[in-house]
């Protein structure tokens, strides 16, 4: 039996819309979105990595007064002490450091003239003078005062006069100049001083001229 041509084109026309009914195009699969992590709230920003702080010309100058004070050189400490300040007024380490740089000053003068060495108490108990008013002083106790410096100056000089009179008198010029040099060392334009060296010396020279040579 013979299917009609017409019969046979609608059912291949039915079969076809049919599956193209079932038969869908898959969707195309994208790329998920990137996860991105919000802050948190309140976290603190990521701090970039610290580097070594470099010490200030006051700070090497500083610690340059320090390890000269631990050698026993207590006015040249002082000195650096106060350029810091000078730079960095109220500069910590020189507001706790400056008292023991002035007593030390003050002790190695008494030493000094314990060891005979007059012409470097002198030195040294002036420079103790000198510093004691700095500012990095205020509010500091020391077991001295200016007072008690200035006394010992004035005892050291008189007594040094005496001495160098007492040569002077017995004819030790050069004994009796020797002396008085001793306090033109801590206090050059001392007057009586240096007119005394001036006196004795002249008369060495006078009494040099007047005695002959050994052996004439």
């Amino acid at each position: 039996m013979k299917v009609p041509v017409r019969s046979t084109t609608a059912l291949l026309a039915a079969l076809l819309v049919g599956g193209c009914a079932e038969w869908k195009i898959p969707p195309v699969r994208e790329k998920p979105p990137a996860v991105v992590t919000p802050p948190r709230v309140g976290a603190p920003p990521r701090a970039a990595a610290s580097r070594p702080a470099v010490p200030s010309s006051a700070d090497n100058t500083y610690l340059n007064g320090v390890a000269i004070m631990k050698e026993g050189k207590f006015e040249r400490a002082l000195e650096l002490f106060a350029d810091v300040w000078k730079e960095i007024p109220g500069y910590r380490g020189v507001e706790e450091n400056f008292p023991t740089a002035l007593e030390g000053l003050k002790k190695s003068g008494d030493e000094a003239q314990q060891q005979g060495q007059a012409g470097e108490a002198g030195k040294r108990w002036l420079a103790a003078l000198k510093f004691l008013p700095h500012p990095a002083m205020k509010g500091k106790k020391l077991p001295f005062s200016k007072a008690d410096l200035k006394e010992n100056v004035d005892n050291l000089t008189n007594n040094l006069m005496e001495e160098g009179l007492a040569d002077y008198r017995e004819g030790r010029l050069e004994e009796a100049i020797a002396t008085w040099r001793n306090i033109l060392d801590y206090d050059p334009a001392h007057e009586e001083a240096n007119k005394s060296v001036k006196t004795a010396t002249t008369q060495l020279e006078n009494l040099k001229k007047l005695t002959p040579p050994p052996g004439k």
